[in-house]
């Protein structure tokens, strides 16, 4: 995808303003979905401008809170917050890259890519209503795949996380029970009759994952990636059974209708179209409007825009979606008008 190419400033301004900002250090914590590409950028960043991000990966619910209670310079979440929540805190928010969510497994016998899972047989495992690997019910996704007679233990996150919130949305629209009955939000009661175990971040997901004999979670991709864990396929929306890659995700992240989201709030689960990976997602960084420090507020933005314009490769190396060109130009202008320090506006 294209990136904005802005020209605000000019190459000396910019330079200058990379000079009086070397000595700052920004501090953010939350999401631990964007934690891989948020800790490449800050090394690249740094290395560039020496400005020292620090970026804690503590979940979404942490991250909002930590902004909330202004011990951080931004908050981040996977759960996007509501106008209404946002007018409360005085705060703006803002998408930063796109990603998607895929089921993990340990399985004997069962390589990476090659079970498929539909959503309403996923919804049922994490439901306890599916509880053997060889349930009919799978075995008829799974035609000529020779599938073991193992319990299934079902991990989740222990924390308060946006990528539970995702999860369940997408569960919530492909399930009628599990709408009905456990619903969406970034900390669920999972239900009594699965086998479950929690786990704390991706990390912990992916941990006990890896060493439970049986077992399936959910992560983002590029720590599925990353740490070689065996993913699934997944039925589209449309019924067609695909792999996790760049182009189901991008083919996802292209309906996404971002200028009638109040807030920048957009969920992109179980889009339209035969090759759109169903548990697609973007991340957001929390802000408030009002800041005491303007100039390191714009060192703040001055970071957010370099990860915009030059972080997209960077995005795409690690299976994460860079937001589009239109995107970006919203995002800028909601920052023009948005902030303030002393009352006035003051990003360039």
């Amino acid at each position: 995808m294209k990136l904005i190419k802005t020209a605000l400033v000019s190459s000396a301004l910019m330079a200058a303003s990379f000079g009086a900002a070397a000595n700052v250090t920004i501090n953010g914590a939350g999401a631990t979905f964007p934690h891989p590409i948020y800790a490449k950028w800050a090394e690249e960043y740094r290395a560039e401008t020496g400005v020292q991000i620090n970026y804690q990966a503590i979940g979404s619910g942490g991250g909002i809170r930590q902004i909330t209670a202004k011990t951080v310079d931004f908050g981040a979440t996977d759960a996007p917050l509501t106008i209404e929540q946002l007018n409360d805190e005085a705060m703006l928010q803002f998408p930063m890259v796109m990603g998607a969510i895929v089921p993990v497994i340990n399985v004997p016998g069962i390589e990476a890519g090659e079970l498929k899972l539909t959503g309403e047989v996923l919804a049922d495992i994490y439901m306890g209503k599916i509880k053997q690997w060889n349930d009919e019910r799978i075995a008829e996704l799974n035609e000529g795949l020779d599938l073991p007679n193992q319990a299934i233990y079902v991990v989740h996150r222990s924390d308060g996380s946006g990528t539970t919130f995702n999860f369940t949305d997408y569960l919530s629209l492909v399930s009628k029970e599990w709408a009905e009955n456990i619903g969406v939000n970034s900390d669920v009661t999972w239900p009594r009759e699965a086998t479950t175990i929690g786990g704390n971040g991706n990390a912990g997901v992916a941990n006990f994952v890896g060493r439970t004999r049986g077992a399936i979670g959910y992560v983002e991709y590029a720590f599925a990636k990353q740490n070689n864990m065996a993913h699934t396929q997944m039925a589209s929306a449309e019924g067609n059974f695909i792999q996790p890659t760049m182009d189901t995700f991008q083919a996802a992240a292209a309906n996404a209708d971002w200028a009638n989201a109040p807030g920048f709030r957009l969920l992109l689960n179980n889009q339209p179209g035969a090759e759109s990976w169903p548990m697609t997602a973007a991340t957001f960084i929390l802000m408030h409007k009002e800041q005491m420090d303007s100039d390191k507020a714009q060192a703040i933005v001055d970071f957010f825009q370099w990860s915009y314009e030059k972080g997209g490769d960077m995005a795409e190396e690690l299976d994460y979606i860079p937001m589009p060109e239109s995107v970006v130009e919203m995002v800028n202008s909601e920052w023009s008008q948005g902030f303030t320090s002393n009352g006035a506006a003051f990003i360039e």
